[in-house]
């Protein structure tokens, strides 16, 4: 027999509530093994008045295209509060992939109506906090705050608002590569999303990267 799919919850969130928290916020990435495009992350608000997820959610890698399209407007209307971020090929050419992670979360951050007090972050790894300054004594430009951060392995599989949170990531990421597939048709975007399927692999090899290609990255360019 294969193994059961479990349907994501709030127990994690509530627990985050009953701690103090007022507004906790799901947070989870998308595009960060693409070739091309932007890596997104969404956020997805919850209180103590936020009831039921909407039927069928899951973590978006799991989802179907047309399902994860028909939750986002579920999605909208069930959160207390949503937003997500990007960071283009440029920008994770110049500054590496987990600080452009960290500018997608901090633009989702900037466009949330209302400030969390706890992050539930999928995964094993805080890439959405600052790192801390090394040198105390050295000016630096002000940093946004960061609200506290909770990660947690298989959160986006658990975790209702993470779960969430990587449905609204996946859908406007996915726009925007469809759109880019129109400016340039011969990646096979519109499909592969920029990922490394054999049509993109083999585009890279006869027409070279874009404007859109993460240049910084090992491309099968011959």
């Amino acid at each position: 027999m294969g193994s059961t799919v479990t349907s994501p919850h709030l127990k994690v969130e509530r627990r985050l509530l009953r701690s103090g928290a007022v507004v906790a916020c799901g947070v989870d990435e998308v595009g960060r093994g693409s070739l091309s495009g932007p890596v997104s992350a969404g956020m997805v608000l919850v209180d103590t008045s936020t009831g039921p997820h909407p039927g069928g959610l899951r973590d978006s890698k799991l989802l179907a295209p047309a399902t994860r399209e028909r939750l986002v407007p579920e999605i909208i209307a069930w959160a207390r509060g949503w937003a997500v971020g990007h960071a283009g090929p440029a920008e994770i050419d110049s500054l590496g992939l987990i600080a452009a992670l960290r500018l997608a979360g901090h633009r989702a951050l900037a466009n949330l109506e209302t400030a969390p007090d706890v992050i539930l972050l999928d995964g094993s790894h805080d890439w959405l906090s600052w790192p801390p300054q090394q040198d105390l004594f050295a000016e630096a430009p002000l940093l946004p705050c960061t609200p506290p951060v909770q990660t947690l392995v298989k959160a986006d599989l658990t975790c209702a608002s993470v779960a969430a949170a990587s449905v609204l990531a996946k859908v406007a990421r996915d726009a925007i590569m469809v759109s880019l597939d129109d400016e340039f048709p011969a990646y096979g975007w519109r499909e592969n999303k920029g990922y490394a399927s054999q049509r993109h692999v083999d585009a890279l090899r006869e027409l070279g990267p874009c404007v859109h290609h993460r240049r910084s990255w090992n491309l099968p360019t011959s």
